[in-house]
């Protein structure tokens, strides 16, 4: 494959699936900065990555676990280097004039954010729309765990949403 062959092709699917790359990094990420930094983390490994695709699974399956694999390995060195910002102080910065349904949306959001790895893949595959059975695959874990997995993240944002608004999300 030629290089110009590889842009073609990188250039495509971001046009296409630029979505859920960024979805994956606002999971994953607390500030712009750390935002803009993952992006090009997760680019450069799709680039690196895409001579080897064999369409063994579909695009949106292939990306979704580089970008989540990638987001995992950046975030856990992050954490080493650099310490997170405090919940208290990502509040501050969303509070000015946001409506309730930006409100619960941030929540939503912070709330996946401090869920561990597995289970911020497993919500941001979910809110995608992926199939039990695809989320196993991208995430190399049985279909019956993540059923289970997604039962106990549901039960614990429900009671996280409740006690946070007292009619839930």
């Amino acid at each position: 494959m030629t290089e110009k062959e590889q842009l073609a092709i990188l250039e495509t699917w971001l046009g296409s699936y630029k979505g859920i790359l960024f979805k994956v990094v606002h999971a994953y990420t607390g500030n712009h900065m750390d935002k803009d930094d993952l992006f090009q983390e997760i680019i450069i490994q799709v680039w690196r990555s895409i001579p080897v695709f064999r369409e063994e699974c579909s695009v949106t399956t292939w990306l979704y676990r580089i970008a989540l694999n990638t987001a995992i390995k950046w975030s856990a060195r992050s954490r080493k280097h650099v310490p997170s910002e405090t919940l208290e102080r990502v509040e501050h910065l969303i509070q000015e004039n946001k409506c309730a349904a930006d409100e619960r949306l941030e929540w939503l959001y912070r709330a996946i954010h401090q869920l561990d790895e597995i289970d911020r893949s497993l919500t941001l595959l979910l809110l995608e729309g992926f199939s039990y059975k695809e989320m196993a695959v991208i995430l190399g874990i049985t279909e019956s765990n993540v059923g289970v997995k997604i039962n106990r993240i549901k039960k614990q944002l429900i009671a996280q949403s409740k006690n946070k608004y007292s009619h839930g999300i």
